[in-house]
């Protein structure tokens, strides 16, 4: 029986968070705490929060509501609030006061400061809140705690310095910093002894990875030197700027024999009005131009993006012209999402806001769309054999396994257990919108 004291982590948004939250877990680790999937019997919650649209939020406050009770039973429970809601202004304080059985507040920038934050927490009367200025240089962190399994998160850039209109990030993640390339590569090998056969290397922008360093370390070179890794089978990235997207790092990526096939575009908007008010930095026409660039050098390529409607100020003429290029460019995939506007961006304080029943038709118009695109483009495997990572036993099925292809599509097959971690060909039988289903060749 362990008896070492237990501690839960739960995270909202997005990869990079779920990349700190394992980060979290090292720290609470080598503090002698165990991880465990249960609220009710951890002595230590953390909310690992997101802020990049309202809904995210929602839930981080219905949580708070539901840890209250827990700590009304039990005193000693120890909660924690990080990430990026509490990094936003005067957000950090403001939960403190609305919710002062919490123990502490912290922010983005502070990560590396946990283990001596935490311990103050553990024993002040009131809440800490520590949500500081971001660091002058990368952080170095433990290599996070991870469930197990072949595939693994490695962040290789913080922050970024796009200033879209409508977007929070570099707000609560700061300018972009890149961790050095030895560094990454030794992460990689160290993952690789641990069974990891697939990694997705992190940043809000990974096309600007070694800007901010000395010499030519770049996107393009960090590829090349990972490509060299024995035992690593694959490559994945995210999530990637059209801005900083160049021919090199394409080029770089068709030459590589472990990163996918697979291209995460994020657009946003297929009107150049749109474009501009969200501060994107290219045009309708730079974007496709870029597209039909990759498709060029990669033939085999899946190209995936992210939509955003009801943006302010956006016509019908504009939704149309987002239609028209899903249209042209038949993506394999989309993401598509209502405008929610964030305090402190730009974009919040735009006139014209577009009323959310307005919004909410447009969305379901575009995922009409999108979603006849992707079943298209999944019944083209419809036949072919295809490479898959079997990444272990599908939630769904406990009598098949569940693995993804090059191009990132999930497929459920037949198969044992064991067969983690390894590669199978796989014949595709039939298709949905968001699944393949194959037999094992």
């Amino acid at each position: 029986m362990d008896l070492r004291p237990k501690c839960h982590v739960e995270t909202y948004g997005c990869q990079m968070n779920e990349n700190d939250s394992e980060i979290l877990l090292a720290y609470l680790e080598e503090l002698g705490y165990e991880s465990i999937p249960s609220v009710q019997d951890a002595d230590v919650v953390l909310l690992n929060t997101c802020c990049v649209r309202e809904s995210a939020e929602d839930k981080v406050y219905g949580k708070l509501g539901e840890l209250k009770l827990l700590k009304a039973e039990r005193p000693e429970l120890v909660i924690g609030i990080a990430g990026c809601m509490t990094q936003q202004p005067g957000v950090g304080p403001a939960l403190a006061k609305r919710y002062p059985y919490v123990n502490l507040v912290m922010g983005t920038h502070n990560l590396h400061r946990f283990p001596e934050l935490f311990l103050h927490a553990r024993t002040a009367q009131t809440t800490v809140v520590d949500v500081a200025a971001e660091p002058e240089e990368m952080p170095i962190f433990p290599r996070g705690v991870r469930e197990g399994g072949v595939t693994a998160w490695v962040t290789i850039l913080r922050g970024c310095d796009k200033r879209c209109t409508y977007c929070i990030v570099p707000y609560v993640r700061g300018r972009e910093m890149s961790r050095p390339l030895r560094e990454i590569r030794s992460e990689v090998e160290s993952l690789v002894r641990d069974g990891v056969r697939e990694v997705t290397l992190l940043g809000q922008n990974v096309n600007a990875y070694g800007k901010d360093l000395p010499g030519a370390e770049s996107f393009a070179t960090l590829i090349a030197e990972l490509d060299k890794v024995d035992g690593l089978e694959r490559v994945r990235y995210t999530t990637s700027h059209p801005r900083d997207f160049t021919q090199e790092m394409i080029d770089a990526i068709a030459s590589s024999r472990k990163v996918c096939e697979h291209f995460h575009v994020p657009v946003q908007s297929g009107s150049p009005h749109m474009l501009k008010r969200m501060a994107r930095g290219y045009t309708r026409e730079r974007y496709v131009d870029l597209i039909e660039r990759i498709r060029r050098t990669v033939p085999e390529a899946s190209i995936t993006t992210d939509l955003i409607v009801g943006f302010p100020g956006e016509t019908e003429s504009d939704f149309e012209e987002t239609l028209d290029l899903c249209r042209q460019l038949r993506f394999d995939k989309s993401f598509t999402f209502m405008f929610s506007p964030r305090r402190g961006t730009p974009a919040a304080a735009f006139p014209e806001q577009i009323p959310l029943a307005v919004k909410k038709e447009r969305l379901g118009r575009l995922i009409e769309v999108t979603d006849a695109l992707s079943l298209e483009a999944n019944r083209r495997q419809i036949g072919k054999t295809v490479e898959v990572l079997c990444e272990g036993v599908s939630k769904k099925n406990g009598q098949r396994l569940m693995g993804r292809t090059r191009l990132n599509q999930p497929v459920v097959f037949p198969g044992v257990a064991e067969q983690a971690g390894q590669l199978a060909a796989v014949r595709i039988a039939s298709v949905n919108t968001w699944t393949l289903e194959g037999e094992a060749v």
